[in-house]
């Protein structure tokens, strides 16, 4: 009887399963797509049914369940929902003799189980009623408070009020604004700035005030700094994202050029009373330059990280990138860093803007223009007392971060650079972030998080971070793996692509062991005849794939390639990552392309021991609730 049972079992759930379709039809208000499931008779296979498809005028998506006289059966003629069955199309298929039956199939709704955006009302019991601010721009500032204002989505904003009404403003926090200097004289800023903390290194003087120019080139710094720190309810302009905070003048970006030194000085200047780096500027955005920061710059960096704060490290805040489309940030060696939190920018409907470029790197997004009017931007301070309305591009996007991060660290102290990163990916929200042009989809990676190309984890949410920070316990140490190498040159193919593997066991039994990911990198050296055709994929042993290099239009490179260029990705954050690896290099060119990639190592990094095992979960639909869930399964294992 068992036998009998696993061998008729099958077609009676079908049977019973057709019945119910069948049913369905009298459904009210039901939808009909532009499927059908055709059973022939027999079992003649997938090329007969290719046979019947072509003749009818369908297209063979396959067998169902591997069945040898089932399939399904698709018409590109039909639209993909409507409210009527198509008889014409179902008869075309039953009046072919190979035919047993065809049911055009319904369509119907499945609500993923996933998590939902963290509500901070379930962190915290008791939030106090608040009230805007009253300062003139407020009502301007829709990246603070979005109410549909000048064509924008009802609260697509950082939900700063829900940090503010949790007693949090910044306080005890400083923010350097690295850049071309800063109007500290402005009557919303001098309240808040942090004269000690500040230097002008293009002149090698204490006092950053910008150099005077007819067109206010150098208002750059004064207007990011106005998005962290203007002052609240004083009559002038608008208010900061950590109104509450300090922020420091760091003049270094007035000059014809740059140099290491400076730029190092600069990024280690006063580790100790400065929290938070926002750096608005970077290589230029021309889709072709590949570079990053020099030696001394590097090193003042990885010193900020493991000795800043006293020891808790210092927040480095990059603006992704202006270029575009044509341009990728992971050229970006600044933004592309796993030191620094690259931030892109989305505009108040809740598409990238224009100028946007994408990356794996990022890893957060916040806002920058207005989507009706160009010209209306990020409203804040401006030189010599006056305020402005139209401050833009991943440069207003990278201060809003950093005052959402200093109110964070208002929130716990304790929070390390790490720390930050952590509760980055984990409150970021979707929210109403789309691809205008629908190349990047929302994709989630195989611990549950998810992620887009363009906007890294989502648009940060104030509030939410602000109740995470209070309850956070500091993630586990971090450990770096080299996880393997592979030195070979392999040629690209003018078409198709060449996929290279690297199976690890992530330094197992070793001190650096990696069991849970944080940044990845694939250190890669290769020359093409033309550098911007070439395409970068790593797919992580639990599936996840991620775009490293995208193809840049401008970049004619034919001599330099890439030496040693570690291409970052954080969309495996949380993930497991023994196993095996795949690089996959390609061209994407209509004219034929010659190259070599001649090796590369996969860097792995993350922590040995899981992190929030101690982190109490109070909303069970959050990110922190699916991550932890997936981690202490496979603990459990």
């Amino acid at each position: 009887m068992k036998a009998w049972g696993e061998l008729h079992m099958a077609p009676l759930v079908l049977f019973i399963f057709l019945s119910l379709s069948s049913f369905s039809a009298y459904v009210a208000g039901e939808i009909f797509t532009n499927s059908f499931l055709v059973r022939l008779h027999g079992s003649p296979g997938n090329d007969v049914a290719n046979l019947v498809a072509a003749r009818t005028g369908f297209e063979n998506f396959g067998p169902v369940l591997g069945s040898l006289r089932e399939f399904h059966f698709k018409h590109r003629a039909l639209p993909h929902a409507r409210t009527k069955r198509s008889i014409p199309h179902t008869r075309r298929l039953k009046i072919d003799p190979l035919v047993h039956t065809a049911v055009q199939q319904s369509g119907f709704k499945r609500v993923k189980r996933g998590y939902k955006p963290l509500k901070v009302e379930n962190l915290v019991p008791h939030i106090s009623p608040h009230e805007d601010p009253t300062d003139p721009f407020f009502h301007l500032q829709w990246y603070l408070k979005n109410t549909g204002q000048n064509g924008g989505k009802v609260k697509l904003d950082l939900n700063v009020e829900a940090a503010w009404a949790q007693g949090v403003t910044g306080r005890n926090v400083t923010t350097a604004i690295m850049d071309d200097g800063v109007d500290y004289m402005h009557a919303d800023l001098k309240n808040n700035y942090n004269a000690k903390a500040s230097y002008d290194f293009s002149s090698n003087d204490p006092y950053p005030y910008p150099r005077y120019t007819d067109d206010w080139f150098n208002s750059h710094g004064t207007r990011c700094a106005g998005e962290v720190a203007a002052a609240r309810d004083n009559g002038i302009c608008g208010v900061g994202v950590a109104y509450d905070s300090k922020i420091a003048g760091i003049r270094m970006l007035d000059q014809p050029y740059m140099t290491d030194l400076i730029e190092a000085n600069s990024m280690g200047h006063e580790l100790n009373l400065i929290d938070i780096y926002s750096a608005s500027w970077g290589p230029t955005d021309d889709g072709k330059t590949v570079d990053g920061p020099r030696n001394a710059t590097m090193r003042a960096i990885v010193k900020g990280v493991n000795e800043g704060r006293n020891g808790l490290g210092n927040i480095y805040v990059w603006a992704s990138g202006d270029g575009g489309e044509e341009d990728d940030c992971n050229c970006d060696g600044y933004a592309a860093s796993m030191w620094t939190i690259s931030i892109n920018s989305a505009i108040n409907d809740g598409q990238n803007a224009h100028y946007d470029e994408s990356c794996s790197s990022t890893l957060a997004s916040t806002f920058s223009n207005g989507a009706r009017d160009p010209n209306t931007g990020v409203a804040t301070t401006d030189l010599y007392g006056k305020c402005t309305t139209t401050h833009s591009g991943t440069s207003a996007a990278a201060p809003e971060a950093a005052g959402v991060f200093a109110l964070a660290l208002e929130a716990n102290p304790s929070l390390t650079w790490r720390d930050i990163q952590h509760l980055t990916v984990l409150t970021s929200k979707r929210n109403s972030l789309f691809d205008a042009k629908g190349r990047f989809h929302w994709t989630m990676n195989g611990v549950g998080l998810e992620f887009n190309h363009l906007f890294g984890y989502g648009v940060l949410d104030a509030g939410a971070m602000v109740a995470l920070a209070k309850q956070w316990q500091t993630v586990p140490a971090r450990y770096h793996c080299e996880a393997g190498y592979m030195k070979k040159f392999q040629a690209i193919p003018k078409s198709g692509s060449v996929i290279l593997k690297i199976h690890t066991r992530v330094c197992q039994g070793f001190e650096n062991e990696v069991n849970y990911l944080e940044h990845v990198q694939a250190v890669v050296t290769l020359n093409s005849t033309r550098r911007g055709d070439v395409e970068l994929f790593l797919t992580s042993p639990m599936g996840t794939k991620s775009m490293i290099l995208s193809r840049r239009v401008n970049d004619d490179d034919k001599r330099d390639g890439f030496i040693k260029w570690p291409f970052m990705t954080t969309h495996m954050w949380g993930e497991y990552p023994q196993g095996t690896w795949q690089l996959e290099v390609k061209f994407n060119s209509d004219v034929p392309q010659t190259g070599f990639i001649k090796e590369w190592t996969l860097m792995l990094h993350g922590t040995k021991d899981a992190p929030y095992t101690n982190l109490p979960v109070s909303d069970p639909h959050s990110k922190l609730a699916i991550v932890k869930k997936v981690h202490e399964e496979k603990k459990n294992k």
